[in-house]
């Protein structure tokens, strides 16, 4: 090789080294947030960056004892997958949480990796009391008002006589993909070890079901914004257990609204799926 080629040659190569030892830069997530501090909807547009922020998948089960809560989970399911398949491009860390059924993934990577997280302290104490067999954060008084439907009677939404209630669920409903990269845990000290390993700051919830499960579990929006994490809700990707016979007496859809307004007043903003996928937001058929 003549001398000049030589030099070229390994000039070549060196800024190949340099090029390849430069830290990877992420494009900002660009977050249509909605917030209604004051009452009114308000937006306002954040960057967030991608390598800090994770999604958290809720609850969405691969059966449910109402079975118009169940039909509406298999609905949503897809758009959901599109979502968190753009989030994981994005760079986005994705966390599986289907509660009380991470035994069914005890022996995969995903699980593992939540188990193997490093033990980071809390700045303030997880919540420890119970409901439904998990440690919950109750409605808090102190913090919001009362929620603007009833769901006393847990919320089932079909016509006629109600479902009964039991706990069919098993695993996450499969149309969901778990990527090699994402994590599986419904424990909130495993998702906090998780947050703090990576550095994330900014945390979305999607899943269901809004007005018990995505408010009040142990990984869920009450606690991520008790321990100071920037949250959103993906509002087109959630539901309510909500029967439209009470009050307030609208429609299952229009009881869902009232709920995302609740949180977007006293607990986080929300945002579409468009702004991962660049698509229309999903919305239930019988949403009129």
């Amino acid at each position: 090789m003549k001398p000049r080629s030589f030099f070229l040659f390994f000039s070549f190569l060196f800024a190949m080294a340099a090029f390849a030892a430069e830290p990877t830069k992420s494009t900002p997530l660009e977050l249509h947030l909605r917030s209604r501090a004051n009452g009114a909807a308000s937006e306002k547009t954040e960057a967030w960056d991608p390598k800090k922020t994770a999604l958290i998948i809720c609850d969405m089960w691969d059966h449910h004892w109402c079975k118009s809560a169940e039909r509406r989970v298999g609905e949503m399911a897809g758009p959901l997958n599109e979502a968190v398949k753009s989030a994981r491009t994005k760079g986005i860390f994705i966390i599986h949480a289907p509660s009380t059924c991470t035994d069914f993934y005890k022996d995969t990577p995903q699980r593992k990796r939540a188990q193997a997280a490093p033990f980071a302290p809390t700045p303030v104490p997880l919540v420890t009391t119970e409901r439904w067999g998990t440690a919950w954060y109750w409605t808090d008084g102190q913090h919001e008002g009362v929620l603007p439907i009833d769901d006393s009677d847990m919320g089932c939404s079909c016509t006629g006589e109600k479902c009964v209630i039991r706990s069919p669920w098993t695993r996450q409903i499969a149309t969901i993909e778990i990527a090699e990269p994402d994590a599986i845990t419904d424990n909130g000290q495993e998702t906090w070890n998780l947050l703090a390993k990576r550095g994330i700051e900014n945390v979305v919830l999607c899943g269901v079901h809004l007005n018990m499960c995505v408010l009040g579990r142990p990984f869920a929006i009450r606690q991520m914004v008790r321990l100071g994490k920037r949250v959103a809700l993906m509002r087109d990707m959630t539901d309510t257990m909500y029967n439209p016979e009470r009050p307030p007496g609208v429609s299952h859809f229009a009881g869902t609204a009232l709920v995302i307004e609740h949180v977007e007043k006293y607990w986080c903003p929300s945002f579409t799926s468009s702004d991962l996928t660049g698509s229309a937001p999903f919305r239930f058929k019988g949403d009129e």
